[in-house]
C-alpha cells in the first residue's frame, strides 16, 4: 500500500457535508483514511465568490497515481463538479498533495503537489496531520506555513463527526 495525502476543498453548498461526504467516498472506494485534519475556512482566490472549507487527509491505498488521480476526479463529478474557470467556485475540490515519496512531473499530474508552499490554505490543515519533514520536500508543513502570511485561514471545527 502507498501512503497519500489528499486535500479537499469545497465552496459550494453545505461545504462542510460536501467533504465529508468526499471523505466517505473515499473510504468507500478503497483509501484507508487514517488521520484527518479539521476543517479550515479560507477566503478565495480569486476573490468574488464564496469563502472555502479546506481539509487534508492522509491514508493509504492501493491504487497507482494515475488511477488514484481517475478516481478523485470521479468522485468530484459524481459529487457535482462540472468544468468551469481555473479556481473557480466548485462543490468539491480533490488533489493529491504526496505519494509515498514520489515526486513526478507530467502533463497529467505533479507530486508533490506544485504549490503546496504557496498555499496556506493546504498548510494549516497540512500541518495538523504530518508534524515531521514533508516527503521529497524536506520541510515541515509548519516551517512553510510560518514563512506566509496566513490572514484569511482560520480553523472552523472538526471534519470528522465526533
Amino acid at each position: 500500500m502507498a501512503a497519500v495525502v489528499i486535500a479537499l476543498g469545497s465552496n459550494l453548498g453545505d461545504r462542510l457535508a460536501n467533504l465529508r461526504a468526499a471523505v466517505a467516498e473515499l473510504k468507500a472506494s478503497g483509501v484507508t483514511v487514517q488521520r484527518c485534519s479539521s476543517a479550515w475556512e479560507t477566503e478565495p482566490v480569486p476573490a468574488g465568490q464564496p469563502f472555502f472549507l479546506n481539509a487534508v487527509i492522509v491514508g493509504e491505498t492501493h491504487l497507482a497515481p494515475l488511477p488514484l488521480l481517475s478516481l478523485l476526479k470521479t468522485i468530484e463529478q459524481g459529487m457535482g463538479r462540472t468544468e468551469g474557470a481555473r479556481w473557480g467556485p466548485r462543490p468539491i475540490d480533490l488533489d493529491i498533495l504526496f505519494y509515498d515519496e514520489l515526486s513526478m512531473d507530467s502533463e497529467t499530474l505533479t507530486i508533490p503537489h506544485a504549490r503546496i508552499a504557496e498555499r496556506a490554505f493546504v498548510l494549516a490543515p497540512l500541518a495538523e496531520v504530518v508534524t515531521g519533514a514533508l516527503p521529497v520536500l524536506g520541510r515541515s508543513a509548519a516551517a512553510m506555513l510560518a514563512a506566509l502570511d496566513a490572514t484569511g485561514v482560520s480553523r472552523f471545527g472538526p471534519l470528522e463527526d465526533s
